[in-house]
């Protein structure tokens, strides 16, 4: 069955108003599109969980601070659409930029702390563009609940974080990465990789899997952090913009998995920027 696609805040919530009026739970998975494994996954974990589903695509000018990357970003909404029947959802939100985001729109929302690394760090105000989407998603669709893929884990404990701070009444789901069957993880960037980039984009994965291994092993991580950069450069990747172990809970930086902890990474490969981060350890309490 085709999910009605909505453009209309008054259409979504008039879609909502009985699901509402029935006491039904609302799981919302917010995407940007060019759906994949990954996000159909999240639209499964809701509908497993929830009386109603809405799906949102919608590609947040507010988080690109390259535009060019946003020029570039995938947009395939009718396959999205087909992708989506079998999963039987309620609707597609699908807002246009000047609907989220109409003249004279002044309203910022800011996560400090978790915001200040890794990503927030190399792409300035990309975590205020998510967390003022989100908040605004979550409000339109009156969600219940929301699911979020851990292959973003930053943005996981950033929204997170945001919807406890403002007493949003949603409970955020976190849910497994999905990978390819070579360990590269399922992103919509894949699709901007050359099928040569895209036969070396696994050695990302894999080089993260050997310092985990490694810093089990009781290694140093200086030193499997040098060798992994330069492994990673001689397969091809132009830089790496960090290679990160940080607290799962709250991302502080540690030098050994003495608690629940993450490696983080994120590295160039022929101009597409591709991020990913693993669990160092069996502690893992989402």
């Amino acid at each position: 069955m085709t999910a009605p696609i909505l453009r209309s805040l008054a259409d979504l919530r008039d879609l909502t108003r009985p699901f509402i009026r029935a006491g039904e739970t609302i799981g919302v998975v917010p995407t940007m599109g060019a759906l994949h494994d990954g996000h159909l996954s999240l639209v499964a974990a809701a509908k497993a969980r929830c009386d109603r589903v809405i799906v949102t695509i919608f590609v947040n000018p507010m988080q690109f601070n390259n535009p060019e990357d946003l020029k570039n970003y995938p947009r395939t909404e009718r396959e999205d659409a087909r992708k989506l029947r079998r999963f039987d959802v309620d609707a597609l939100w699908v807002p246009e930029a000047d609907r989220m985001y109409p003249a004279h729109f002044a309203t910022t929302v800011s996560v400090a702390g978790l915001t200040d690394v890794m990503e927030g760090a190399f792409r300035p105000g990309h975590f205020d563009g998510v967390a003022t989407v989100v908040t605004k998603l979550f409000t339109q669709t009156t969600a219940t609940d929301a699911f979020f893929g851990e292959k973003d884990y930053q943005q996981l404990l950033v929204v997170r974080r945001m919807a406890r701070d403002l007493d949003l009444p949603v409970t955020v789901h976190g849910c497994p990465t999905i990978r390819d069957i070579d360990g590269l993880a399922l992103s919509s960037r894949n699709l901007l990789l050359s099928d040569r980039a895209r036969t070396r984009a696994p050695v990302l994965f894999d080089q993260m899997e050997r310092i985990a291994e490694g810093l089990r092993a009781g290694d140093d991580f200086a030193a499997l952090d040098a060798q992994a950069r330069a492994r990673l450069e001689k397969s091809g990747f132009s830089g790496v913009d960090y290679l990160d172990l940080r607290a799962q809970e709250d991302l502080a930086h540690i030098a050994t998995p003495d608690r629940p902890a993450r490696l983080f990474a994120a590295a160039r490969l022929a101009g597409v920027r591709l991020i990913d981060n693993i669990a160092v350890n069996d502690q893992i309490a989402l």
